[in-house]
């Protein structure tokens, strides 16, 4: 499945739900270092060829979002992964982030 066919499946999911109540959208605006998001790569969280992923858990982490929710079960809604991240931001003075998806927020 592409990221456009994941997204179009989300989107489904969360009007049939009535979800745009509880979502919020974070830009980039503050700044998270350039080496955050490589620390997760480095540390072996993600591999080199996700920095997005790897940024995307470095701006949630930032922000201090109370919930990530994603699809991406393979680079972000993995608990391995989850452990590395928290582990990653533990390291680096930042509280661990709760990551689930849709379906377990939305019950």
């Amino acid at each position: 499945m592409t990221q456009e066919q994941h997204l179009d499946e989300a989107l489904r999911f969360l009007l049939k739900w009535n979800a745009g109540s509880y979502l919020y959208y974070l830009d980039n605006n503050k700044n998270i270092g350039e080496n955050f998001p490589d620390r997760n790569i480095k540390d072996g969280a993600v591999g080199k060829n996700s920095h997005e992923d790897a940024l995307h858990i470095a701006i949630a982490t930032i922000h201090r979002v109370d919930v990530l929710v994603s699809w991406n079960f393979k680079h972000i809604v993995n608990l391995d992964r989850i452990r590395k991240y928290n582990a990653v931001n533990l390291m680096n003075g930042y509280p661990m982030i709760e990551i689930r998806n849709p379906r377990e927020i939305l019950k």
